[in-house]
């Protein structure tokens, strides 16, 4: 379900128009749209420019929809998640009614955010600064000493509100309030493949927030291929993956990419009904621009990039199991050990990741011709070549 903001606010983020830099860039990056497409990995100055990620803020994270949060950080009224997207901060609550709103935590007085970034549970938003206060969908609900000011109207003073739309139990914002549902492009391209898993009725067991010195788009695009499990996982996912498999790649909608994997032996199942290919492959089911679902038998993994500046991401996800198995389990325990297993193979990539970073602005880094096993990567490209070149009117368009 979408929930829309309940006044007129248009609010996203600014509008960046291009430079010369970045004109350049999105020239180039618009190739990936050709037929006869080069299969060489971006621009070096794709992961460093400055100038690229401001135009990034307003023409992709200014517009798409954004994984944030599972329902189970959301449970009952009062529950928040607050975080930063881009440079801009924004929280997702759940009201007394039940209902999400995503806002700006930025007080309409002076500017200061009446809840920090973190997660947590309230029956209201105080401004510490004036102690102004907000109910939980963002109405003013006091206003210290302002009865003065005969031009001030609490009944039209509130946060400005965002669209958020839960789907499955994932949480998604989008900083255009009247944006179109991701939730029919999910349910009409991954809902019947993922209709086993049972998603709703699926629990969080684990959940992790991390902040990464890479620029966002290389922690995508590793996420879009398993080329990589041989030299960074040697010891955990190489386990499960078999070296060199192929990769399956469906692009239906400028929103979803499915990639499907095969695992080395088919997985075991004790409480979902899974076929024998369900129990052969991981789906891998991308949301762009920088999220994902990836089924590994009984549990379910959600992770989601968001930039934080031109070379740090923070990387938020959680580890999901059916109920009937967390109900036998013991809860506590259940939760360390998947954390600590997620916390091992989200550093292994940040490792590797970090690496590339820090020489992406040598003189001698270059574009690399792509292997026939990163199919997703050059999708990953073709979605953010789009995003690029497309107007508002024509957003998010058709493949």
């Amino acid at each position: 379900m979408t929930q829309r903001p309940a006044t007129g606010h248009t609010s996203s983020l600014p509008e960046q128009v291009p430079d010369h830099e970045v004109t350049a860039l999105v020239r180039e990056l618009s190739r990936y749209l050709e037929p006869d497409a080069p299969a060489v990995s971006m621009p070096p100055s794709a992961y460093h420019s400055s100038a690229l990620y401001e135009f990034e803020r307003s023409r992709i994270f200014g517009r798409s929809w954004l994984l944030v949060a599972h329902a189970d950080q959301l449970a009952v009224p009062g529950d928040y998640v607050s975080l930063e997207v881009a440079g801009e901060p924004v929280t997702v609550v759940r009201d007394r009614s039940g209902t999400l709103h995503a806002l700006s935590p930025v007080c309409r007085h002076r500017m200061m955010p009446v809840v920090e970034p973190g997660a947590g549970r309230t029956d209201a938003f105080t401004c510490p600064y004036h102690l102004w206060r907000y109910g939980l969908d963002g109405r003013l609900s006091g206003a210290t000493h302002m009865r003065g000011n005969p031009a001030f109207d609490p009944d039209t003073c509130r946060l400005p509100e965002f669209a958020v739309e839960e789907w499955r139990g994932f949480v998604y914002l989008n900083f255009t309030p009247q944006a179109e549902p991701v939730s029919a492009h999910l349910e009409r391209h991954i809902g019947g493949e993922l209709a086993a898993y049972r998603l709703e009725e699926m629990v969080q067991v684990g959940a992790y927030v991390e902040e990464w010195q890479v620029n966002w788009k290389l922690a995508v695009e590793n996420s879009h291929e398993n080329y990589h499990v041989m030299g960074l996982h040697p010891n955990t996912v190489a386990l499960i993956t078999p070296r060199g498999a192929d990769m399956d790649v469906r692009v239906d909608t400028p929103w979803v990419l499915r990639l499907r994997s095969p695992f080395k032996e088919p997985l075991d199942t004790t409480a979902l009904d899974l076929s024998e290919e369900q129990l052969a492959f991981m789906y891998n089911c991308c949301v762009f621009p920088s999220s994902s679902l990836a089924t590994f038998g009984d549990s379910v993994v959600w992770i989601s990039f968001i930039p934080l500046s031109v070379d740090r991401t923070q990387v938020r996800g959680g580890i999901l199991m059916p109920a009937s198995q967390v109900a036998a389990a013991d809860r506590e325990a259940l939760r360390k050990q998947t954390e600590e297993d997620a916390g091992v193979v989200n550093g292994e990539d940040r490792w590797g990741l970090e690496r590339v970073q820090r020489v992406v602005g040598s003189r001698f880094a270059g574009r690399g011709h792509l292997s026939p096993k990163e199919p997703g990567v050059l999708a990953f490209y073709r979605g953010l070549a789009r995003a690029f070149v497309r107007d508002d009117a024509d957003w998010p368009g058709a493949l």
